[in-house]
C-alpha cells in the first residue's frame, strides 16, 4: 500500500472554495464538480493497460542544439510507426512502460527500467488521477495543467536498431487529457487561460520522453537529450 500523504487527499470540488484554497496535485482552486479518489473504490485495482499509436516526435534525433522538442506550434513534428505500451500497477508501483517506434533512422525502442519518485506528488513513481504541469502546483510549466489519468516516472534506457543509445535516463510518462489540438496539434500555452488550464478534455493523448542528465540551457528543454514523444490515439484494455 502506498503511504504518501497525497494519498489521503480527496479530489475536491467546490463552488463555495475558502479564501485560502488548498492547491496540490489532487485539489486545485475554483472548480464546479468532484471526482472520487481512485483508492477510494472498493473495486480499484491500480492496474493500467494502455496502448498509444498515431505518434508524432518532436523534432529528431539528430537535430544540432539549439533546438525545441516541446513543440507547442507543431512546426516541427514528424509522425512515426509502431506503439507506446504501457501496462503498470498504481498500488504498487511497478510493471512496465516500453515504446517500439519506427523512425527514420531504424528501430527506437525506450524501456523503464526502475520507478522512482522525483517530487512527492510523483506517489512512489506512479501515481493516478493527479494535476500536473501549468499552475497545478506540481511538475513543471513546459506543458498546460491537466488532470493526469496515470503518469509514471523514472530510470530507463533506449535502443535504435538494437544497439544502446541511451543507459540510465530519467524516463516521463502521462496520460492526460488533450493538450493539442486534434487538427493542427499546437499546444495552446497560454499563463492567462485560467485555473482549468489550456486543454480540451474531450481528447486525451499519452506523452512520453526520455532524458539525459546532461543539461544544456541552449535546448528546449535544458537538456542536452531529450527526445519526445506523443500518441493522439489512446486505447484503454
Amino acid at each position: 500500500m502506498k503511504t504518501l500523504t497525497f494519498l489521503t487527499l480527496v479530489l475536491l470540488v467546490s463552488c463555495q472554495s475558502s479564501t485560502n484554497p488548498v492547491r496540490s496535485a489532487r485539489t486545485q482552486p475554483d472548480t464546479m464538480m468532484g471526482l472520487y479518489a481512485p483508492e477510494q473504490h472498493e473495486l480499484y485495482d491500480g492496474r493500467f493497460n494502455i496502448i498509444g499509436r498515431n505518434i508524432y516526435q518532436a523534432g529528431s534525433l539528430d537535430d544540432v542544439s539549439p533546438w525545441d522538442h516541446m513543440d507547442d506550434d507543431a512546426s516541427d513534428l514528424q509522425y512515426v510507426g509502431g506503439e507506446i505500451a504501457i501496462d503498470v500497477n498504481e498500488l504498487e508501483n511497478n510493471g512496465s512502460f516500453v515504446a517500439e517506434l519506427v523512425l527514420p533512422q531504424g528501430l527506437y525502442r525506450v524501456e523503464l527500467e526502475r520507478f522512482n519518485e522525483f517530487s512527492p506528488c510523483q506517489d512512489g513513481g506512479i501515481a493516478a488521477f493527479l494535476f500536473e504541469h501549468g499552475n497545478a502546483g506540481c511538475g513543471d510549466s513546459n506543458w498546460p495543467k491537466s488532470l493526469l489519468y496515470v503518469a509514471g516516472w523514472g530510470y530507463g534506457s533506449a535502443t535504435l536498431n538494437g544497439e544502446t543509445l541511451y543507459e540510465d535516463y530519467e524516463i516521463h510518462f502521462m496520460v492526460t487529457q488533450g493538450m493539442r489540438d486534434r487538427e493542427s496539434l499546437q499546444v495552446k500555452l497560454n499563463p492567462d487561460s485560467g485555473e482549468a488550464g489550456a486543454i480540451n478534455p474531450a481528447a486525451q493523448q499519452l506523452d512520453f520522453y526520455i532524458r539525459s542528465p546532461a543539461r544544456n540551457e541552449k535546448n528546449h528543454p535544458n537538456r542536452e537529450v531529450f527526445d519526445h514523444f506523443f500518441a493522439t490515439e489512446v486505447t484503454w484494455k
